[in-house]
């Protein structure tokens, strides 16, 4: 960008310049107009007299002393308009060195200005992603809408009374809880009327999980998920239902089991959610009771890798290994471990076109006197008047 300043001095220079060159066109040496005369003189005395010739080199002799002068005074005229040009040449390249400075300095000012509000913006991004971090994300979010009832029972009741209700996500807001929260209801499945709290089928879900995230649920209900302490706790005390307990399991084999306790219940957060149990049916097994006393998980708390509420005081023994922790020895998943036990449906699950991978346990659905593995579960809860 060149300034109003300089492309004034600019205009001036060229204009100086073009008159300076018609100047010194104009002008022709005195040499020249002597010769010019003599020429001249001559001519016209060729056909005159000598005293003519005479007077006329007088005359030539006059004119020497004021063509000197002349030419000196345009000598002084030329070199003081080249001290101008030199001058004012000096003055531009001045000018504009002083410009292109400061342009720099411009630039260089809004380069750092800009450097940093960039630093200032990666500061404050860096320490969102650090409160991120540190919060535990709600994958089941608190939403502020119309329930359609109490649970999945409740829905059947009501809705399925007038239309049919088909299996699918509602909202629904237990007694006792300070928000509604989406669940998978089955209602086809015996009789309908089923809260599904925990669903595993491809092992894309990782159960490697904090108290944190058992407390609040994690996963995706339309695929693999754990519905979370809380919500299982409000819709099993709510003041007028009682609940039962289903555990559907199938095998690598495509072979089905269930388990099924009459009554299921859990306490408040402040007794880590001991989990109660009522009688037994089913193909399985009562893997939840096992066949000792040092197997049996009924009324023991929920346990995880960062929240060690096992039996396990100070040690136990699992397959003859000392064992301190029933949930790190179960690849940090979250379950109500006695003395690690014989069930544990949230145990790590890998399933691959080749093989599965799985320690989901529910030992006692055995063949062969060998524990079946176990490709996909399901637990779910209804009310017990059904």
């Amino acid at each position: 960008m060149i300034y109003p300043r300089t492309s004034s001095l600019i205009f001036l220079n060229i204009i100086f310049l073009i008159w300076a060159d018609t100047v010194f066109d104009n002008v022709k040496p005195c040499s020249a107009m002597d010769g010019t005369t003599a020429k001249t003189g001559e001519k016209a005395a060729s056909p005159g007299t000598k005293n003519q010739s005479a007077d006329n080199l007088q005359e030539k002799k006059k004119c020497y002393a004021p063509c000197d002068l002349q030419a000196k005074i345009l000598k002084e005229e030329k070199h003081h308009m080249c001290r101008n040009l030199q001058n004012s040449l000096v003055e531009y390249a001045r000018s504009t060195k002083k410009m292109i400075r400061n342009m720099m300095d411009d630039h260089q000012s809004s380069l750092d200005y800009l450097s940093n509000q960039v630093n200032e913006l990666m500061s404050r991004v860096m320490l969102l992603n650090a409160d991120m971090s540190r919060k535990p994300i709600d994958v089941f979010p608190h939403r502020a809408v119309q329930s359609h009832g109490l649970d999945c029972s409740d829905i059947k009741d009501t809705i399925g009374s007038v239309t049919k209700t088909p299996s699918g996500l509602y909202i629904i807001h237990p007694e006792g809880s300070s928000y509604p929260f989406e669940v998978l209801c089955e209602m086809e499945f015996r009789g309908g009327g089923w809260t599904v709290i925990q669903k595993r089928t491809e092992g894309i879900v990782e159960f490697q999980r904090t108290w944190s995230d058992y407390l609040d649920g994690f996963g995706d209900l339309s695929g693999e998920f754990w519905l979370g302490l809380r919500k299982i706790f409000h819709m099993t005390n709510q003041k007028t239902a009682s609940f039962m307990l289903y555990v559907g399991l199938e095998s690598e084999d495509d072979t089905y089991a269930y388990a099924s306790y009459d009554t299921f219940w859990l306490e408040d957060e402040a007794c880590a959610f001991k989990i109660h149990l009522g009688r037994y049916s089913g193909n399985a097994g009562d893997a939840f009771r096992g066949h000792q006393k040092e197997d049996n998980q009924n009324t023991l708390p929920f346990s995880t890798y960062d929240m060690d509420n096992d039996g396990c005081n100070p040690l136990c023994s699992v397959q003859e290994q000392p064992i301190k922790s029933c949930s790190n020895f179960s690849g940090k998943t979250g379950w109500w471990f006695s003395q690690c036990g014989l069930a544990n449906l949230n145990g790590v699950h890998r399933v691959t076109r080749r093989m599965l991978s799985t320690r989901i346990r529910w030992d006692t659905w055995t063949m062969d006197g060998k524990p079946i593995k176990i490709k996909s579960v399901s637990m779910k809860i209804r009310r017990t008047y059904f």
